[in-house]
């Protein structure tokens, strides 16, 4: 039987719910209690399943988390992840951004003048791109309410008449057993598919979704040529990555 929180867990609880993410520093202020008894109380959301403990604080996990909720959370990491993909890429690259949160930092560091073709499932992206002028395509098929991005058939059938320089796709996670994965279903198709059709594969991902795994899997480790994230992973992730010739590049 699950056992019940009492009335602090329940507030840090109706904070990462709202928020997406707390500090433990920020739990000290909000509450007369030490360091111990606040991590304790992580703990036991964690064992829960609700939570995920990060380094100085927790995350929300769980769920598909809709994407106007994880906009908010690390928004300084991803956006240097952001600012680090736009340096990687080349003038006259034709790329594919897939949604998410932090597949959007990208295109807020694209210029005009590198002349790409971006192509995308993500509305949000796809209005970034438009207002800077940026030559984009955006893929058709059935609206995902959750993260703004298209998805189904026609999306699919789309996606397999392009061939890309470079992919650009966000993850729910990276686990040893699992790969690459995502939390939902339609997108996890539409990733899988961009990888076929591209020269080389990047998957941008904070430090967080380091040994965790969403319930859909969209690819092996090997199958990508580049992960872009804020922070080096534990040494065994980062020996699997030399293992398969994966480069690491940190913001």
């Amino acid at each position: 039987m699950q056992m019940p929180l009492n009335q602090r867990q329940q507030q840090i609880m109706d904070r990462l719910t709202s928020d997406g993410e707390v500090k433990l520093s920020e739990l000290k202020e909000m509450f007369d209690v030490t360091e111990m008894t606040l991590r304790r109380d992580l703990e036991k959301l964690e064992q829960l399943g609700s939570i995920r403990r990060i380094f100085g604080g927790a995350i929300l996990v769980g769920k598909d988390i809709a994407l106007h909720e994880r906009t908010g959370v690390l928004t300084d990491e991803k956006a240097r992840i952001g600012s680090k993909v736009a340096q990687l890429l080349r003038p006259n690259d034709s790329i594919f951004i897939d949604g998410g949160s932090t597949t959007l930092q990208i295109s807020k560091y694209l210029r005009q003048e590198m002349n790409l073709t971006v192509v995308t499932n993500a509305i949000n992206i796809a209005q970034e791109l438009h207002a800077k002028r940026i030559s984009t395509i955006l893929l058709g098929g059935v609206l995902l309410e959750q993260t703004a991005t298209l998805i189904g058939p026609i999306a699919i059938e789309n996606i397999a008449r392009m061939a890309f320089d470079r992919v650009f796709l966000g993850a729910t996670g990276l686990s040893d057993n699992h790969g690459f994965s995502n939390s939902n279903m339609y997108e996890s198709e539409i990733k899988r598919l961009a990888i076929t059709q591209s020269k080389e594969v990047n998957i941008v991902m904070d430090h967080t979704k380091f040994g965790t795994q969403g319930l859909f899997s969209f690819a092996t480790l090997a199958a990508a040529d580049r992960i872009v994230t804020d922070r080096l992973p534990d040494s065994s992730t980062v020996a699997a990555c030399l293992e398969h010739g994966v480069e690491i590049v940190i913001s």
